[in-house]
């Protein structure tokens, strides 16, 4: 029997504090029932009108299909989490044999992913219940046959959640605030240091983030040998890192690949210090 459900997230544009009043607005995610795998989830939008105690209403539509129920619910937000009550169903059109049941939820947020997840259980179907999850969008539910939003959402949500994204809110953030440092190699080396794994891994993950997002890498040495033995080495390594980005999963064609050798240093090549700051691999989002 498939059901209906609404799941819902708030995402702030600041990673600390939360007020209530920052929950109000239009949200949309899934509702997965217990037992059924995430592409079954139903999709749900909805609208949080009032900070406290709130009425308002839910659309909840089967993926690729045109049946949709608009259900009127009851609910407050206190802190950061939201309970409500879905009280009727307004407006529905069926498809195959769906049955639109009405539920409660409880839903808390969460700072770190920009999720508000949380459980739901049906107070009409018995044994229907499951979890959600959703993330702040601009607008407006449509509460008849017309549909305002497209679906296309649904899929890129999936894969988001399966990869372990944060909602769109806070990876905006996140690539906002995402400081560059260089990548150091050891003297004639272009062998990739375990320290800088935890960065390179947070690069990728701001990177995987945005579908609409590449990165440059350009690899440098010191001015120690040739010209051209230089910039084969400052190719070496800048290619070391673009292989560990492809070996985490990061297409090659997110990747541009550049090399200057010894022409573009960043420090003096008169003392061992200003070498090893020479010898590195730059990055720029484009």
């Amino acid at each position: 029997m498939r059901f209906s459900i609404l799941v819902f997230f708030f995402t702030t544009v600041t990673f600390v504090g939360f007020s209530q009043n920052q929950l109000m607005g239009t949200w949309q995610g899934i509702l997965q029932q217990a037992g059924q795998p995430m592409e079954k989830s139903t999709l749900i939008y909805l609208s949080i009108t009032n900070e406290g105690v709130f009425e308002s209403y839910t659309r909840e539509e089967i993926y690729d299909t045109d049946a949709y129920a608009v259900k009127k619910i009851k609910g407050k937000t206190e802190k950061n989490s939201v309970v409500f009550d879905q009280i009727v169903v307004q407006k529905s059109k069926q498809s195959g044999n769906i049955k639109w049941c009405r539920f409660k939820a409880e839903l808390n947020y969460n700072e770190n992913t920009g999720y508000l997840e949380g459980e739901y259980v049906s107070t009409d179907c018995k044994r229907v219940m499951g979890t959600m999850k959703l993330y702040s969008m601009d607008m407006k539910i449509s509460t008849d046959d017309h549909r305002t939003i497209s679906q296309l959402w649904f899929s890129q949500f999936l894969k988001d959640l399966k990869a372990g994204l944060n909602a769109p809110l806070i990876r905006k953030k996140e690539r906002e605030n995402f400081v560059f440092e260089p990548v150091y190699f050891d003297y004639d080396e272009s062998l990739l240091r375990v320290e800088h794994y935890d960065f390179l891994d947070r690069m990728i993950k701001v990177i995987k983030g945005h579908s609409d997002l590449r990165v440059k890498v350009t690899g440098h040495t010191d001015a120690d040998g040739s010209d051209a033995y230089n910039d084969e080495l400052s190719k070496r390594r800048a290619q070391a890192i673009v292989d560990y980005f492809v070996q985490q999963g990061l297409s090659s064609d997110r990747l541009v690949f550049d090399f200057k050798g010894e022409k573009e240093p960043v420090d003096t090549n008169t003392t061992p210090e200003g070498k090893q700051r020479n010898r590195r691999v730059d990055f720029q989002f484009i």
